[in-house]
């Protein structure tokens, strides 16, 4: 029986999709696995996401548990995203999708 056979349990293969599969939230954890980050960081690091985009894909990651939101109560406010433990354990996902591109990409 496959992985995804079993009709009366959620697939684990659907899960991981609904957490990381858009265009941007592989990217985010992928830029987090090196630590936290301010929101700015990661908009120039992902070069074309928009503002709404990034706080969007942000605010479910927050959501599924998968990034931590630290505000600052500084003058300005100060707010910083780091990966929570469940989205640590993404990290070999994500080092398997960039060791299968290096391979597909020859």
């Amino acid at each position: 029986m496959g992985v995804c056979e079993n009709k009366e349990a959620t697939c684990p293969i659907e899960v991981t999709v609904q957490i990381i599969g858009n265009k941007w939230r592989p990217l985010i954890i992928y830029y987090l696995l090196d630590g936290e980050k301010r929101f700015n960081e990661l908009k120039r690091l992902l070069k074309n996401v928009s503002q709404k985009v990034l706080t969007d894909n942000l605010r479910i990651l927050e959501e599924q548990g998968i990034v931590i939101r630290t505000v600052y109560p500084e003058v300005p406010v100060r707010v910083e995203y780091k990966l929570s433990e469940s989205g640590m354990g993404l990290s070999k996902v994500i080092g398997e999708m960039q060791c299968w591109a290096s391979e597909y990409q020859g």
